[in-house]
């Protein structure tokens, strides 16, 4: 550690200033000075330059990393004279030459993003280039292909191998308590005291994934509620006032948040690999908890519902029908029409590729849990009901089972879901 740190300071100092190699670039194009980086082969000149990129980057306004985007993704695209002197120099069972056509057929822009990594400290401000970059995507579908070379390089980068897991308690650092409120996307801290409550209380655990290039930036983190049985409604977790028991005597632990952190890693997955380290680290810690469940919102219902009222969707029947278009903006449908409904969605809507409609449902049930249980009026916050009339749902991970129905949703989308939740959806 004491070696990297010592590292870290010479190429600081170096990009820096230190060494004063390419300081005129302060005023070219930065389009240029990154078309210079791909040709500078001085180690400290180019640090320098790529320093000065990012410096150049931070200060630019929304419209003008939106050109910028642009240019690169045009100017730094594959090199087509190479690539066609690649194809023309294979044959069947050259694996060098097929090799030079994988290296020929990289766009350029993979190898700037790789150059500009190298000043310390980039990987935290290219996360946050790839964030506008997603924003201008929205509008600029041609971004898709740089947009491709960040998800590549992020993929490797962010990898499970170089991710830290830490617990966060009442005495980590106040930078990344605070970032813990700022992040928390599914239920929101209402302050200190209610932080204080999620990470401090005998009862509650919260985990986060960190990487060694951004030691003070929570990737991901999920929030733990240990429990004596299996939770139907999140107030009694959330409220202060529940009653707190001793980590022994709990047989359940509940997952009840996972909030991922950066925008720019958006498509990079940890939430996987975080609930199975998750729960080899309570094992380790508490051997009495029998049960590890999930208290999940489901975020795609209410939408999709009242989509499928405008067709023809066979999952609504006609009382159900008639019991929406009944319903004014503020109301809820009954308890019974709820749970039959939300387990019809969760265990049958589809999106095109197959897999389950619900980004929710897709994400545990990819993960290999099992649907167990559905909740009505389980979530009275503003965000539950709006996304689904307040409905809820237990997720299982069964230990011994859990690679199986991966493999089974993996391969053929098969949703693993509880008799009960298979009774209501057929109701």
């Amino acid at each position: 550690m004491a070696e990297r740190s010592f590292l870290s300071d010479i190429l600081r100092r170096v990009a820096g200033g230190g060494w004063r190699g390419g300081r005129g670039d302060d005023n070219r194009d930065v389009v240029d000075l990154c078309r210079d980086l791909l040709s500078d082969r001085g180690e400290m000149s180019g640090l320098v330059r790529a320093q000065n990129i990012l410096d150049r980057l931070d200060g630019l306004g929304e419209d003008e990393k939106r050109d910028f985007f642009q240019r690169v993704a045009k100017e730094f695209s594959v090199d087509q004279e190479a690539l066609q002197a690649a194809i023309e120099g294979w044959s069947p069972g050259d694996t060098d030459a097929a090799r030079a056509i994988h290296f020929a057929a990289e766009p350029k822009s993979q190898e700037l993003i790789r150059r500009l990594n190298r000043v310390p400290g980039a990987t935290a401000r290219l996360v946050g280039l790839r964030a506008a970059l997603l924003k201008s995507l929205r509008e600029l579908p041609e971004l898709g292909g740089l947009d491709a070379d960040f998800r590549h390089l992020f993929a490797s980068w962010f990898s499970r191998g170089f991710l830290e897991i830490r617990r966060i308690d009442w005495s980590t650092p106040a930078d990344i308590l605070e970032k813990i409120i700022v992040y928390e996307a599914v239920h929101e801290i209402e302050g200190w005291d209610d932080l204080r409550q999620r990470v401090g209380d005998p009862d509650r655990r919260l985990f986060a994934f960190f990487h060694p290039a951004m030691p003070s930036e929570p990737l991901i983190f999920v929030e733990v509620a240990l429990t004596e049985k299996i939770p139907g409604s999140i107030a009694p977790i959330l409220s202060a006032f529940s009653e707190r028991i001793p980590p022994d005597a709990a047989s359940v632990a509940v997952f009840y948040s996972i909030s991922n952190c950066q925008k720019g890693l958006r498509g990079i997955s940890f939430g996987n690999f975080l609930i199975k380290q998750v729960v080899a680290e309570l094992q380790r810690e508490l051997p009495n908890l029998k049960q590890f469940v999930t208290l999940s919102p489901v975020p795609g219902l209410r939408s999709w519902a009242t989509g499928a009222m405008q067709g023809d969707e066979p999952l609504l029947d006609a009382a159900t029908r008639e019991t929406l278009s009944a319903l004014e903006a503020d109301d809820r449908p009954a308890p019974e029409v709820a749970v039959r409904l939300a387990a019809r969605y969760l265990t049958r809507a589809r999106r095109s590729s197959g897999t389950a409609h619900d980004p929710v449902a897709h994400f545990h049930l990819g993960n290999g849990a099992i649907l167990h249980k559905v909740h009505a009026e389980a979530d009275f916050g503003s965000r539950g009901v709006a996304n689904s009339w307040g409905v809820m749902v237990n997720y299982l991970y069964d230990g011994p089972k859990i690679e199986a129905r991966h493999q089974a949703y993996a391969t053929a989308q098969k949703v693993a879901a509880s008799s009960e939740v298979r009774g209501l959806a057929k109701n």
